[in-house]
């Protein structure tokens, strides 16, 4: 049972926030539609209701103390999960909403041309979208799962393995006419990889017989900008399979030398593990073992 006692209301706690961040109740007032004297009478309840003084006053402005600093920013993070949850109700007033985080190239080239079939076998669901590079901390979003890549590194949530990487070097045909001879030769050209993966030539160097390599590179933070910029002949890239089917089969891109070599990480699908798993997630899951095959581990019949 939730503490009544100190749960404050929606207009206190609205009123404090808003406090923090324009130092004055006028500003506060302005922002909420409401007088000087009722932003006042809210955060004298709201001391009054919690027993600790938050604000300080300094010359004509207001200050929060530290300690009311704290419980704003805490307070900040729950007013905005409160406003996600009520732009979900509107989205989707009947429920079955399922708030996903997804890596872009991921997202847009394997999971996003797949989705329809989902929402044909689900249509209860409706599916959210919303980019994230890095993992977060899903207590503080509104988010129910979100695609990983890496390995079973995220702590406090499940796994369910997706797929492996397989990367491919390509390069533009103008910058690179034929495959090369010798994998060593990378080295005599301009090369392109993430900031986030500073060690992939490397390895790939290594798995093709050239160890103790690290050859600099031109940074990027998406893959799409990597794949954008192989194409326009900035130089190689070594890029996920599944990203540059078209482009391969297009002759945008072209095999630089050699087949694909695995990547150390996987994709996965990952969620909060101390949180009941709902009806969407579990729908979407079962979904995705059916999209990437039996031999990733098929979620069983009775699973919930």
């Amino acid at each position: 049972m939730l503490p009544r006692r100190y749960l404050p209301s929606v207009a206190s706690l609205l009123a404090l926030e808003a406090l923090d961040r324009h130092c004055t109740a006028a500003a506060a007032a302005t922002e909420l539609s409401l007088t000087q004297g009722a932003i006042s009478r809210q955060l004298q309840v709201l001391e009054g209701q919690l027993g600790v003084a938050l604000i300080s006053r300094e010359k004509h402005r207001l200050r929060l103390t530290p300690a009311a600093q704290d419980y704003v920013a805490e307070v900040r993070k729950a007013l905005k999960i409160m406003a996600d949850a009520s732009l979900t109700l509107r989205a989707n007033p009947s429920g079955g909403a399922l708030n996903l985080a997804i890596l872009p190239a991921f997202g847009m080239h394997w999971l996003a041309p797949r989705l329809a079939r989902f929402a044909t076998a689900h249509p209860e669901v409706t599916v959210n979208l919303s980019t994230r590079l890095r993992p977060f901390d899903f207590a503080a979003t509104a988010f129910d799962a979100a695609i990983h890549y890496g390995r079973q590194d995220w702590p406090g949530v499940s796994f369910h393995k997706l797929m492996d990487e397989e990367l491919l070097a390509v390069a533009s045909p103008g910058l690179l006419p034929t495959p090369l001879a010798t994998a060593e030769q990378v080295l005599t050209l301009p090369l392109l990889q993430l900031e986030s993966r500073t060690g992939d030539w490397g390895r790939w160097l290594a798995h093709h017989g050239v160890a103790g390599q690290r050859p600099p590179a031109m940074l990027f933070d998406q893959f799409g900008t990597v794949a954008q910029a192989a194409m326009h002949g900035l130089g190689l890239a070594l890029l996920p399979t599944f990203l540059i089917e078209a482009d391969l089969a297009a002759g945008r891109l072209i095999p630089a030398f050699g087949p694909p070599v695995r990547a150390l990480g996987a994709y996965y699908l990952v969620w909060p593990a101390s949180r009941p798993e709902r009806q969407p997630l579990a729908s979407f899951r079962r979904w995705l073992a059916d999209e990437t095959g039996p031999h990733l581990g098929r979620i069983p019949a009775d699973a919930p």
